[in-house]
């Protein structure tokens, strides 16, 4: 590749305890956290409304469970979503609409400074330690000084700009497939089959509903990568919340990947609609009435940590000693990177199960910590902990982290865990039983 000299003064525009990149699950819940402890924090979120997956990326249900007491619970009230074990797992997805507003005053707070249509573009980085970050704004770019960043921004962008170790994907490199999730209007909820994924054995015309599009796909009836139609139930009657179209091979940390996937996804919407309304009874006169802003990602970079948590131990319902998010629960959800429906034969199934401090702590530079499916994991255990309940737990732990540090004046692998252990219990997060 060929480079051009650009060199420029890039002005140092605030100082802040507390940055905070990306305000999806994890990113919002990680800057209230903070700031609710007294620090003063930025929040950069690259597109115009917070949420991330659970706004723009049009991304439902709220997946996944923890132990009690976290910020998750809160969330899942303000959003007015059911939750209880059945429904919980059952899966019904939030109204995306009213979630702008919900998260947008859930961040308005004195202590938080949010950045909105602002990305971050480098880190800022001496001797091994990430001292702020380098912000891509309307008035150019701009410098934000922090004592601690979190990189919340899904893709693990700056720690890949900090130089940081970075795995992606499984051995071969390949990553999950992305996906373009959709709403539908007007099903007929007497009759519209509900199918929550690859686990459910709903019935449909005396047989497995996902075995029947299975067979329409071996038939050209849907395209042979959408053979796994999901169709989940939302807090509205008669909608439909779809989590089919598929792109595989996409690298969502490579800007000539992303138009494509998108192109493709699209015209993915029509095909399923044109499937449903001719061949599902209910969907009739199914209506398309909304789509995610941007592709949902699956994978991309994972940060390489103080730990590096497995999916052998998830399975395993691993407890650990620097336990920050207790009981996190979901299958280990691989989506065939080179095909539809699931990459393993066989389903596998984890115990509730601990997530440590050291998957939040990167491996050789300080001042930064990670939160959201970016964290120190290997691929198969990324595919369990990735999912946005489990995200905003993770958030709110690295959010109260991060705010010590600043406060204490230490690095994130120097603070003392059973502090920080004590002050989410005081949150009444549930740590250990």
């Amino acid at each position: 590749m060929e480079t051009v000299s650009y060199t420029r003064e890039i002005p140092v525009y605030k100082r802040f305890d507390v940055i905070v990149c990306g305000a999806g699950p994890a990113g919002i819940c990680a800057a209230v956290a903070a700031a609710r402890q007294g620090a003063k924090v930025a929040l950069l979120e690259r597109y115009g409304v917070p949420g991330g997956n659970l706004t723009c990326g049009h991304v439902g249900p709220i997946l996944g469970m923890v132990g009690k007491g976290t910020m998750r619970d809160e969330l899942m009230a303000l959003l007015e979503v059911p939750d209880n074990d059945m429904i919980g797992r059952v899966g019904v997805a939030h109204d995306m609409q009213r979630a702008k507003t919900v998260l947008t005053e859930f961040i308005h707070h004195e202590n938080i400074e949010v950045y909105l249509q602002t990305m971050a573009a480098d880190a800022l980085v001496e001797d091994h330690r990430v001292t702020g970050v380098v912000i891509s704004t309307k008035e150019g770019l701009l410098a934000l000084e922090g004592k601690v960043v979190v990189d919340a921004t899904g893709d693990g962008d700056v720690a890949a700009f900090a130089g940081c170790q970075i795995e992606k994907g499984r051995e071969d490199g390949l990553m999950q497939p992305v996906t373009l999730e959709f709403t539908l209007d007007n099903v007929d909820e007497d009759r519209g089959v509900i199918c929550i994924g690859d686990v459910d054995d709903v019935a449909f015309n005396g047989q497995r509903f996902l075995d029947y599009c299975k067979q329409c796909a071996q038939k050209g009836m849907l395209p042979e990568h959408l053979a796994a139609v999901r169709l989940h139930p939302t807090v509205h009657k008669g909608e439909r919340q779809v989590n089919t179209t598929q792109a595989n091979g996409v690298d969502s940390t490579k800007i000539e990947d992303l138009y494509p996937a998108e192109l493709a996804l699209r015209g993915q919407i029509d095909t399923l609609i044109r499937f449903f309304r001719e061949n599902l009874p209910g969907y009739e006169n199914c209506k398309y009435i909304a789509s995610g802003t941007t592709t949902g990602i699956r994978e991309s970079r994972r940060v390489v940590g103080e730990y590096l948590i497995t999916a052998e131990e998830l399975a395993a319902g691993k407890r650990f000693d620097d336990v920050v998010v207790h009981k996190a629960e979901f299958i280990v959800d691989i989506h065939n990177p080179a095909g539809a429906g699931q990459a393993e034969e066989k389903i596998q199934y984890v115990v509730p199960y601990d997530l440590p401090y050291g998957c939040f702590v990167p491996k050789g530079v300080d001042g930064l910590m990670t939160a959201g499916r970016c964290i120190s994991g290997t691929h198969r255990a990324h595919a369990s902990y990735r999912v946005m309940s489990i995200c905003m737990a993770m958030g709110q732990a690295v959010g109260v982290a991060a705010a010590l540090c600043a406060r204490q004046g230490c690095q994130p692998r120097e603070l003392d865990v059973k502090a920080l252990q004590k002050e989410l219990a005081a949150l009444g997060v549930e740590l250990f039983d």
